[in-house]
C-alpha cells in the first residue's frame, strides 16, 4: 500500500512540473528584464549612443570615423583605399555581396566587402578615398550620389588600418 501511495505522490509530482510554452516566455522575460536592470538602463542607452556618437570632426562635420583592420573578401587588399565610406552591415557574406552588386549595377560604384575585425560584420563599403575629408564631403551629400537605400542608421567612414 505504502509503494503505491509513493508512485501515485511521484506521478503527480511529475505530471504538475511539465513545461509549456507560456513558462519558457516568463522565464525569458524575468531574465532579460534581470539583465537589463543588473547592467542599467541608462548604461545600455549611454552604450547605444556611444556606439553611435561622431567621433572626428572633418571638414566642419561631425563623422563618425571606425579604425579597424579588416579583410577583403571578394578583392584584393591593395585595390582599397585608406578610407572607406560604409553605408551597409551584414552578419552574413551573402547579403553583403548581394547589396554589393547592387550598387556596382544600379549606381555604378566601384564598391567592395569587407570583414571587419573590430565589428565583427561584413560591411559594404560604396566608395573609397585618399582622404578623410573627401569622404565627409561624400557622407555630407550622399543622398545626391546615392539613389539606394543606407542600411546603417548612420553611414561612416571606416580608416584601414
Amino acid at each position: 500500500m505504502k509503494r503505491f501511495f509513493y508512485i501515485m505522490v511521484m506521478a503527480l509530482a511529475l505530471a504538475a512540473c511539465h513545461t509549456t510554452e507560456e513558462n519558457y516566455k516568463a522565464a525569458y522575460d524575468k531574465a532579460k528584464e534581470r539583465t537589463r536592470d543588473n547592467m542599467g538602463g541608462s548604461f545600455y542607452d549611454k552604450a547605444q549612443a556611444d556606439r553611435m556618437r561622431p567621433t572626428e570632426i572633418i571638414g566642419g562635420d561631425s563623422v563618425r570615423l571606425i579604425r579597424s583592420y579588416f579583410n577583403v573578401v571578394d578583392d584584393k587588399y591593395e585595390t582599397t583605399k585608406k578610407y572607406g565610406v560604409v553605408v551597409a552591415e551584414f552578419d552574413q557574406v551573402i547579403n553583403a555581396r548581394s547589396y554589393r552588386d547592387r550598387l556596382k549595377k544600379n549606381e555604378g560604384f566601384e564598391s567592395y566587402v569587407v570583414y571587419t575585425n573590430r565589428e565583427k560584420k561584413y560591411c559594404v563599403v560604396v566608395q573609397g578615398y585618399d582622404e578623410k575629408g573627401a569622404a565627409a564631403v561624400f557622407i555630407r551629400n550622399i543622398g545626391q550620389y546615392m539613389k539606394m537605400k543606407v542600411l546603417v542608421p548612420r553611414p561612416y567612414i571606416l580608416q584601414r588600418l
